[in-house]
């Protein structure tokens, strides 16, 4: 499956805790990452400096869904879970 053009919903609900180039200590939940463009696309996708946690999360149909608004909405689950059990 195949990314949702300028959905970015993954460059925004969740907590990323490693470096990320223009913020040194990552970005909390909810937070739009500085490397997403106005329209919503990563400016260092494919480079040696994107962090792995984004280089590893592949795109689902359940993770997704229809619309970027169910897909912000299931991941930032995903973080609260996440959250919950650490």
């Amino acid at each position: 499956m195949d990314c949702r053009i300028g959905c970015a919903a993954c460059c925004i609900a969740p907590s990323i805790s490693s470096f990320i180039p223009g913020m040194p200590n990552g970005k909390p939940a909810g937070e739009r990452c500085i490397q997403l463009t106005e329209d919503n696309k990563c400016k260092i996708f494919g480079k040696a400096e994107r962090p792995a946690v984004c280089k590893s999360l592949m795109p689902s149909e359940e993770m997704c869904s229809e619309t970027n608004e169910e897909a912000y909405e299931f991941l930032e689950k995903l973080e609260k879970a996440t959250a919950a059990e650490t």
